[in-house]
């Protein structure tokens, strides 16, 4: 069994580096630029972030089915990094681009481009997510991999936060419109030669124990079979929603309630470098405990922590950093954990089926990251609308009670359904191991035919 080495391990890390130039500027972002920059209605934007991310969500098992199906030189997935490049960064700029339209026709744009980006953003995440499942067969090393890979993608949101603002200022000299379109288009160079260095750095090295290829809808009938994705899947689009409410509240959290929009930048970037730890930490605490307790006890945590965050006053402004580095620190696991025990629900399927499908498990991985993060962008946006928000305007009591509670007790009620969901995840170390050493003597006895 080939152990991973340091330089596979971070040239796959800068690959979520380079995605979450654009995952992160969603999260922390995208809301606040459709509603106070782009002049959209915010419960119109919350139907249209919500429609778009489940056109795109839907498309996300198709790409599976053809990076699985991908034949190259290259390998099935390592290609994507390259074919995708260009898509991802057009689409960026093209989503934070503001036409001189009226609301409708900039509806209409905001519905095409952000679609695209999307789109755009699948295709080359799909294979790359994909790529933990055949870069090594060991639970363990994909758990250090997939650590690895969240102090990137953490590293990355980092930037993201701290920076933007700041690049956004600089770049438009004045002119926030124009300052969003060229921070993109930086961004975009950036990721582009990230996953570059991604590409050249990483290497497939497991094949499926049958090289008969299954149809489709094979496939998707065996993710449907799969008891530990199915709780998986839910697991993680609860969790999904809980992030996205946290992170993309915080900016009208900080900008309406607490009155220091100057201190979004530095918020956000304390919970990225929290995030961060928390990955960072994450193979050190398997050692003495396994995936499922870790995740039992890091959700329980997360939901006392942001229940508890409701009652900060609004002045408390180091309360606030402190707490909200806690609960970074309690999420930060979560990422290496999930992926990590979606790459255990791929063996589990070959072994249970005889058939292996790697990308169809991270790209339906991917459909309940966005499927989350979109309900909780359209429930912000949606409750904002009922409660009468208004763009860049002193808020009534009724909405800026409603950002509070979208920044602490709603999701900490998501929080704590999904520790409802990990103690019916049935996968622990030890079926896991037993899972690996009967898929390893089956493929030693293929390698002998």
């Amino acid at each position: 069994m080939t152990k991973l080495s340091l330089r596979e391990k971070v040239g796959y890390a800068l690959g979520d580096v380079a995605s979450n130039f654009y995952w992160r500027i969603f999260d922390l972002f995208l809301l606040i630029f459709y509603t106070d920059v782009f002049g959209l209605p915010a419960a119109a934007v919350g139907t249209m972030m919500l429609v778009a991310r489940i056109i795109d969500a839907l498309t996300d098992p198709l790409m599976g089915g053809l990076a699985d199906r991908t034949r190259s030189r290259f390998g099935k997935f390592r290609p994507y990094l390259l074919w995708g490049i260009v898509p991802l960064v057009f689409a960026g700029v093209l989503t934070f681009t503001t036409p001189d339209l009226d609301v409708d026709g900039k509806l209409l744009w905001a519905y095409a481009t952000y679609v695209f980006m999307m789109l755009s953003y699948t295709f080359i995440n799909v294979p790359y997510g994909a790529l933990i499942g055949v870069m090594t067969s060991d639970s363990h090393d994909r758990t250090v991999l997939t650590s690895f890979r969240f102090i990137g993608a953490f590293t990355g949101g980092s930037i993201v936060a701290y920076l933007t603002p700041e690049l956004v200022a600089l770049l438009g000299q004045g002119d926030e419109v124009r300052g969003w379109q060229m921070t993109m288009a930086l961004y975009g160079l950036v990721a582009a030669l990230l996953f570059l260095i991604t590409f050249l750095s990483v290497r497939e090295r497991v094949s499926p124990i049958s090289r008969e290829q299954a149809s489709l809808w094979v496939d998707i009938k065996d993710l449907g079979r799969n008891k530990p994705w199915l709780v998986l899947f839910s697991l993680a689009l609860v969790i999904m929603i809980t992030i996205t409410l946290r992170a993309s509240t915080g900016t009208f959290y900080l900008k309406y309630y607490v009155d220091r929009p100057d201190l979004i930048g530095a918020f956000s970037m304390t919970y990225m470098l929290a995030l961060m730890m928390g990955a960072a930490i994450t193979p050190l605490l398997t050692k003495f405990m396994g995936k499922k307790q870790l995740m039992l006890i890091l959700m329980c945590a997360v939901t006392i922590l942001s229940a508890a965050f409701y009652f900060i006053p609004r002045d408390q402004v180091l309360l606030m950093f402190v707490m909200q580095a806690l609960i970074g620190i309690c999420l930060g696991p979560k990422s290496p954990l999930v992926f990590s025990m979606y790459a255990d629900t791929a063996d589990y399927s070959e072994w249970h089926t005889g058939r292996r499908a790697t990308a169809m498990v991270f790209a339906a991985a991917a459909f309940s990251q966005k499927l989350g993060g979109a309900l909780a962008a359209a429930l912000i946006g949606w409750l904002l609308g009922a409660l009468g928000y208004a763009a860049n305007q002193v808020q009534t009591s009724t909405s800026e009670a409603g950002i509070v509670m979208l920044m602490t007790i709603i999701p900490a009620v998501f929080a704590g359904l999904s520790v409802l969901l990990v103690r019916i995840y049935p996968l622990d170390e030890q079926s896991v191991e037993t899972i690996n050493l009967d898929l390893a003597s089956q493929r030693a006895v293929i390698g002998k035919e």
